[in-house]
């Protein structure tokens, strides 16, 4: 921390105290070249992720909100909750690691079904029909086509 007195870059904390509310730290410091104290405050940087919605709105992540999602996708299915929350876990991390804190609504849709595809066809379907928005019966068996199309490739 830079002295505001003089500016020398080193100094020492003397007393620290976190607010009632837990938020902030008081830090009472003392300069180690001219001696004199000072106060800093330290709180957590809460810019928010967001996500960029198809209209060019953004809102903030919101970690229940795609959990609920999945969680709609996977009734019924034998998957575990704690599978569900790795994956949010993971997009999230995804979110966390892009320098503007932002990600278009379709990346993470795109995200999630990856997850579900490896996970569970049933559900990956379910949220596909959900994501994707199938108008008609076509679409839906299209999607369905290319899943069992990929499925023998694979197996």
């Amino acid at each position: 921390m830079i002295c505001p007195f003089c500016g020398f870059a080193e100094d020492r904390v003397i007393d620290s105290r976190e607010s009632k509310e837990g938020d902030v730290i008081r830090r009472r410091r003392e300069c180690l070249q001219c001696l004199r104290r000072f106060t800093t405050y330290e709180r957590i940087d809460e810019i928010p992720y967001l996500v960029v919605k198809k209209d060019g709105r953004r809102e903030k992540f919101d970690r229940q909100k795609v959990l609920s999602g999945l969680l709609k996708a996977c009734e019924k299915r034998p998957v575990s909750m704690a599978k569900l929350a790795e994956i949010v876990d993971q997009v999230e991390g995804v979110l966390a690691d892009k320098p503007e804190r932002e990600m278009p609504a379709s990346e993470i849709g795109e995200l999630l079904m990856q997850h579900l595809k490896g996970l569970d066809k049933i559900a990956y379907v379910r949220f596909a029909s959900v994501y994707r928005d199938f108008q008609d019966v076509e679409a839906f068996l299209n999607e369905l086509k290319h899943l069992i199309k990929h499925n023998r490739r694979q197996g």
